[in-house]
């Protein structure tokens, strides 16, 4: 039982395997030649001449315009996809012209440095920098000593001035003191006067 069971199913198989290969190889593509060949073929023959029906060839002429026309518009874009890649290809060409350019200018900028718009060597560069440098260290070291010696002697100046507010406050004290003294006596003297004359 299960023997012929297998049998059927193998032979079904190959069955429907031929029968699909068959299907799948009726049609040929619908080419412009396999078309030429369907009119040629399924027209009659009178003495050695060929009798079209006139429907089939106007359906085939249209068909080979609707070709040539399908094949036109695929040619029109080509031709404009080619100007557009010659377009691209000229600003790419100047693109890399100017690139290179850059490049060498570069080159250029990095084997020396640009003080005020003129390219020196960098070991002038360091030299002048460096002088610069120095000379503006040494500007600071003596800035900073006359600073410092001309702090000292406002020091001294302002202990001066202090000293001298001092003993200026000592002398007016000792004058308004003085003056008190003078007046009293002028006072006392006044007084004196007004009793012997009364």
């Amino acid at each position: 039982m299960k023997k012929f069971t297998l049998t059927s199913v193998v032979v079904f198989l190959c069955i429907s395997l031929t029968f699909a290969q068959e299907h799948t190889q009726e049609k040929p593509p619908n080419t412009i030649e396999n078309q030429f060949v369907d009119v040629v073929d399924g027209s009659n023959s009178y003495q050695e001449f060929k009798v079209i029906k006139k429907t089939e060839i106007n359906k085939l002429r249209a068909n080979v315009l609707d070709t040539l026309g399908t094949f036109e518009n695929k040619i029109s874009g080509l031709n404009s996809e080619i100007d557009s890649q010659k377009n691209e290809i000229a600003s790419l060409s100047q693109n890399l012209s100017k690139t290179e350019e850059d490049l060498a200018v570069s080159q250029k900028k990095e084997n020396g440095i640009e003080i005020l718009g003129i390219l020196t060597q960098k070991a002038t560069y360091n030299t002048i920098m460096w002088s610069i440098i120095g000379v503006l260290i040494l500007a600071l070291v003596f800035f900073i000593y006359k600073f410092k010696s001309s702090h000292s002697v406002t020091r001294e100046a302002q202990l001066k001035l202090a000293e001298t507010e001092i003993e200026f406050e000592k002398h007016r004290q000792t004058r308004i003191e003085e003056q008190q003294q003078l007046r009293r006596k002028l006072q006392d003297e006044i007084n004196k006067n007004r009793k012997l004359q009364g």
